[in-house]
């Protein structure tokens, strides 16, 4: 591959050569899409921003929970949840927040309902509908629906079983050890 090198002198001779004759509207469509992209890089960098306080704040939770725990009692829960793979500073954060109860009191159940694993019904008037809310763990996901199990089924069977994972890990007090063999029941 050739690198170019441009001096100075290159530069300019470039620069007062004809400019390239574009359509009508060309340029005023670029300079709208580099708004747009402007816009939404923007948008990002906030994002990022929001993200890392979060992680600030996650991090002094785990750090006071730490010192906060009884003696000869391990209490970090937002490091062992940290741990778990797909758990960032924004889900973190939401785990710790509004699942503090259900996290302290190992309450699978209760987890299961803030983590949208399990059925929600809704009801107006006469029409019921149960709606399942959505999960990403994509192979667990295909190997039951390939095994005959309905959308809704493999999905409560994910969601579930992370969460009883994440459960277990909070009960032993162990981290989430990707080289670990999954368990598999008889």
């Amino acid at each position: 591959m050739a690198k170019l090198l441009w001096s100075a002198e290159t530069l300019l001779a470039q620069l007062r050569r004809t400019p390239i004759v574009a359509a009508a509207g060309v340029t005023e469509a670029c300079v709208a899409h580099c708004q747009l992209i402007l816009a939404r890089l923007r948008l990002v960098i906030e994002q990022m921003k929001n993200a890392l306080k979060l992680e600030r704040l996650c991090s002094a939770v785990a750090e006071l929970s730490q010192t906060t725990g009884n003696v000869g009692e391990p209490c970090n829960d937002p490091e062992i949840l940290r741990s778990l793979p797909g758990v960032g500073p924004i889900v973190l954060a939401a785990l710790l927040s509004e699942g503090h109860d259900a996290i302290a009191h190992r309450n699978v159940q209760a987890l299961q309902a803030l983590a949208g694993v399990v059925p929600v019904t809704r009801r107006s008037g006469k029409q019921q509908m149960v709606v399942m809310r959505g999960l990403h763990s994509r192979n667990r996901y295909a190997e039951l629906r390939n095994r005959g199990h309905s959308h809704a089924r493999a999905l409560r069977s994910v969601g579930g079983r992370l969460i009883g994972v994440a459960c277990a890990m909070l009960e032993t007090g162990e981290r989430f050890d990707p080289d670990r063999a999954p368990h598999t029941s008889a």
